[in-house]
């Protein structure tokens, strides 16, 4: 027997309208996830409203409260009613959809926390007295008379009281502030003109104030690393690079850290676009293919970037939380970030990150016993003592070796000049594979091995880029069956496959042929290489896989060619590959992106023997 079907009833289904107040507690479920998109909302609010101060105060990780006061241009008496109705706004008129030059532009962030919620509004606009208005679960109360100074003041209480099965949805206050204090950190960040200040309210008392920073000032970049440094850290912002390229009417700004400043997931990665905070797969996918020769797959480099371009040129109306984007170009979005971060990080040369010093005097702090006592303070046994143990000169052979000086010792009065170069002059060698050099201001530490392997992968790179990478003919082709979606989306990147040695072409129906695969990697699965390539478009909307197995062999092919650990170096030997490592871009990071040296400064040296 048959079994019926389900979605057909006896009764016929019959459309009818819905209420105002269920539209509206559906829109919220699309604008109001949690705590935080409340806040979002409201902060941008406050924001177009051309604020120069930001409160929020929030108690119980934003269930019971949350409270954002602004000294921005308010809302006259008469509009608060129409503020509180679905799609009202005074951003767009509604006649040009793509020219959006505010954050919030749907009308539809106030109406849905007052479905959910208890929200009261007091604002007052310039030239009127200060008005209030309260709607609960969706019910409009009258407007009333409020006093106020100037701006607004919105207060949403009970977050969810009228939709009591989102509330299980939500985790712990904790993990709720935490995303609160994200969302206001992106939004700082956006906007470094402008002060924020946010407060943890729970419980008896003035609250906790959990996050400020300042208004800063002076032009875009002073701003924007005062913020950085503010809301990331001084670290990140003594280790970032600063961006700025255009591009056909894009402009790119921000900063980059060092590859050596990685972390161990993209928690450290900040993306805006005109200014709005967007987790978007094409910009993080073009962030992580510009750092993708200098960090292993399990880092991730760090970047606050802002990517500015007409409205016209990006739509910003694909997600309702307004957190995605689609440009009209992504390829060209997406070539500026790879090309001017590259640039960015060939101009660095050899630099690494000041963490990578810190790491080291950290690793070197001895384990203190007791107290500290200083050869100053023994007691005097009156007579000098030889040493028991054997001097440096005759140990000198068995961990390391002293380099003489080249030039001839100069005369008493006779003053002469060390090249100040920026990683030093050699000093020494110890056990066969670390260079210690010495600077004008400290010391620097030299891993041979790491520094020479990475000088020959970027000759190697640099040879490829000139040459090509050399494909090699497969005697009979390989025919790889596909989906007819797969072929296409293959058969359009067939160009740049074949400028890595990868030759496709159509074979008919849903098949690819391939022809020609890169002589570098010798027996090739041609079948896997491809679903490989199908995977990470999928993922990222671009593919690096065939250009990583190209750059892994020609990685390893440099460690063997490389000075080997344990090999003997002459003065002149070290001295030119310190030479060869200021000349070089990237010589600051190893092929893994670990450092290849470490620099240490005198005072650094000194805090280490206690002499500061």
């Amino acid at each position: 027997m048959a079994h019926p079907n389900p979605n057909i009833a006896e009764d016929r289904p019959v459309i009818r309208q819905l209420d105002d107040a269920a539209i509206n507690r559906i829109a919220a479920g699309e604008v109001v996830e949690r705590p935080a998109s409340a806040v979002k909302e409201l902060v941008e609010n406050a924001i177009d409203a051309g604020a120069q101060r930001i409160t929020i105060d929030y108690a119980d990780g934003g269930k019971t409260l949350i409270r954002v006061t602004d000294d921005g241009c308010g809302i006259a008496p008469g509009d608060l009613a129409l503020a509180l109705s679905r799609h009202a706004t005074s951003k767009i008129d509604g006649s040009d959809l793509l020219n959006i030059h505010t954050f919030g532009f749907r009308g539809e962030a106030l109406p849905s926390l007052g479905a959910v919620g208890r929200l009261t509004i007091t604002s007052r606009a310039g030239g009127h007295d200060g008005a209030e208005i309260a709607v609960n679960g969706g019910k409009m109360g009258d407007v009333r008379p409020a006093a106020l100074n100037g701006g607004s003041a919105v207060t949403l209480r009970d977050l969810f009281f009228a939709t009591p099965a989102r509330l299980k949805f939500l985790r712990t206050d904790r993990a709720e502030a935490q995303a609160i204090g994200d969302v206001v950190k992106r939004l700082a960040m956006a906007e470094p003109f402008v002060q924020f200040t946010l407060r943890d309210v729970s419980g008896d008392g003035p609250g906790r104030e959990v996050f400020r920073v300042g208004a800063e000032q002076g032009d875009l970049f002073e701003a924007l690393h005062g913020r950085l440094a503010q809301v990331l850290g001084r670290e990140f912002a003594d280790n970032a690079l600063q961006i700025d390229a255009q591009r056909e009417g894009l402009h790119l700004t921000g900063f980059a850290a060092l590859p050596t400043y990685s972390r161990g997931s993209a928690v450290a990665q900040y993306l805006f676009v005109n200014g709005r905070p967007v987790r978007d797969k094409l910009l993080v996918g073009a962030l992580r293919g510009a750092y993708f020769d200098f960090l292993s797959r399990d880092r991730h480099p760090a970047a606050a970037l802002f990517l500015d371009c007409d409205p016209a040129l990006v739509d910003v109306n694909v997600h309702p939380a307004k957190s995605e984007v689609r440009f009209r170009d992504p390829g060209l979005a997406r070539g500026l970030i790879v090309s001017a971060l590259r640039h960015a990080l060939a101009g660095a040369g050899h630099r690494a990150s000041t963490t990578v010093a810190g790491a080291t005097l950290g690793a070197m702090q001895p384990e203190t016993t007791g107290a500290r006592v200083y050869q100053m303070d023994r007691a005097s046994s009156g007579t000098i003592s030889q040493p028991a143990n054997p001097g440096f000169a005759e140990t000198a052979g068995m961990w390391g070796r002293v380099e003489n000086p080249a030039a001839p010792v100069a005369a008493p009065d006779e003053v002469t000049e060390t090249p100040d170069y920026p990683l030093g002059t050699a000093r020494g060698q110890v056990h066969e594979n670390y260079i210690i050099a010495q600077t004008a201001s400290g010391m620097v530490i030299v891993d041979q091995h790491a520094a020479h392997e990475r000088l020959v992968y970027e000759k190697l790179k640099r040879q490829m880029a000139q040459n090509g990478v050399a494909a090699q003919a497969l005697l009979i082709p390989e025919i790889v069956e596909l989906s007819a979606g797969d072929c296409a989306r293959l058969l359009d990147l067939s160009d740049d496959l074949a400028r890595l040695g990868l030759g496709v072409e159509a074979f008919g129906g849903s098949a690819i042929a391939v022809r020609e695969t890169p002589a570098i990697l010798g027996t090739v699965n041609a079948r896997a290489l491809l679903l490989d390539i199908l995977d990470e478009l999928a993922d990222q909307n671009d593919s690096n896989i065939l250009q990583a197995k190209i750059e892994a062999i020609l990685s390893r092919i440099a460690c063997h060619g490389s000075i080997r650990s344990g090999r003997w170096m002459r003065a002149e030997e070290m001295n030119a590959l310190l030479r060869e490592m200021e000349a070089t871009p990237h010589s600051g990071q190893c092929n893994h992106g670990r450092p290849t040296y470490v620099e240490l400064k005198l005072s650094d040296i000194e805090r280490l023997f206690g002499r500061t």
